[in-house]
C-alpha cells in the first residue's frame, strides 16, 4: 500500500474519481468505483481486486489496517481533506471514502450451473436501465440466496457506480452473469429442466401463490412499465402474477423481486425434505 496526500483532484491518476458520471468509460477500463463506506469496506473484503482508494485522513485511519492486509494488491491511497473531496464533478461526496476495484472476467453460466446445488433458484433481468434498481435487485437476490442472477443484453451494466452502490456491495459476492441474448439464454435453461417463471401480469397468468417452487426455477423480471418483451414472455414455461387491487395493476422491478423471491424462498424452505 502507497499513501500519497493530495490538495486537489485534476491529476491524470485521478481522472476515474474525477469522472463518475461517465460510467461507460469505467466499464471499458474494466474498473467499478465504490462511493460509499459499506461498499468501500466491502470491496475491501472481496475476491475483486483493489486499484486505489480515495479518503479523508479520518477514513484512512479507520481503513488502514484493511487495506494493508490486501496484500495482493499494490493499492495507492491517495488522502484528502474533506473540502477537496467535496470538489468531484458531478458527485457530493457525504462520507470521504471512495475506492476503485477491477472488475473480474465474467462467470460462465454453465459453469456456475453444474456447481449449484438442485433444486436451483434462478433470476433473470430485462430491459433495466435505471442502475439503483438493478442493485437493489442484486442485494435481494443476495439476502434470498439466489444462485445467480442473470443480466440480459437490454439492462444496463451491473457495474455501474450506481448499481454498485444500490446493491450496498452485495454485488461482489452474488454471482452474476451478463448475457448476449437472454431469449436464447432463457431456452437454454429449460433444456437443461430449469423452469422460467416470467413475472408478468397477462390475464392468463398463474398467482403468485400458486406455483410450485420445488423444482429448479429462474424468476423472469422487466423494469416496470414496458415489463418482459413478447419474446422473452415466450420463452418461459409460464407467466406468473402478483394479485392486486384492480386500480394497481404493478409494482416496482425491485420491489416486485423482493415479494417473488420471499414467496419462492419460504415455500421452499416449508417443503424441503427433513
Amino acid at each position: 500500500m502507497r499513501i500519497q496526500p493530495i490538495d486537489r483532484l485534476d491529476a491524470p491518476e485521478l481522472a476515474l474519481y474525477a469522472t463518475l458520471r461517465r460510467t461507460h468509460e469505467h466499464e471499458q477500463a474494466g474498473v467499478l468505483v465504490a462511493t460509499h463506506v459499506k461498499v468501500v469496506e466491502r470491496l475491501l473484503a472481496s475476491r475483486f481486486g483493489v486499484v486505489s482508494a480515495l479518503l479523508t485522513p479520518a477514513w484512512l485511519q479507520k481503513l488502514e489496517p484493511k487495506l494493508r492486509a490486501r496484500v495482493e494488491d499494490e493499492i495507492v491511497v491517495y488522502v484528502a481533506d474533506h473540502r477537496v473531496l467535496e470538489t468531484l464533478t458531478g458527485y457530493t461526496l457525504h462520507q470521504g471514502a471512495l475506492a476503485v476495484g477491477r472488475i473480474p472476467p465474467q462467470p460462465d453460466l454453465q459453469t456456475l450451473l453444474t456447481h449449484t446445488s438442485r433444486p436451483m433458484l434462478l433470476a433473470a433481468v430485462e430491459g433495466i436501465a435505471n442502475a439503483e434498481n438493478l442493485g437493489v435487485i442484486a442485494r435481494t437476490c443476495a439476502a434470498f440466496g439466489v444462485d445467480v442472477l442473470i443480466v440480459g443484453e437490454s439492462s444496463c451494466s451491473p457495474f455501474q457506480r450506481r448499481a454498485v452502490s444500490g446493491s450496498m456491495g452485495a454485488l461482489f459476492q452474488q454471482p452474476v452473469v451478463q448475457v448476449g441474448n437472454l431469449v436464447k439464454t432463457l431456452s437454454t435453461l429449460r433444456a437443461r429442466g430449469v423452469r422460467c417463471l416470467a413475472a408478468h401480469p397477462r390475464p392468463n397468468a398463474t398467482p403468485l401463490s400458486a406455483v410450485d417452487w420445488r423444482g429448479d426455477s429462474c424468476l423472469v423480471f422487466g423494469a416496470e412499465g414496458p415489463g418482459l418483451t413478447p419474446a422473452v414472455v415466450e420463452a418461459c414455461d409460464e407467466a406468473v402474477l402478483i394479485p392486486m387491487p384492480s386500480h394497481m395493476n404493478s409494482l416496482n422491478v425491485a420491489v416486485a423481486t423482493g415479494v417473488f423471491l420471499y414467496e419462492a424462498t419460504k415455500i421452499r424452505r416449508l417443503t424441503a425434505p427433513s
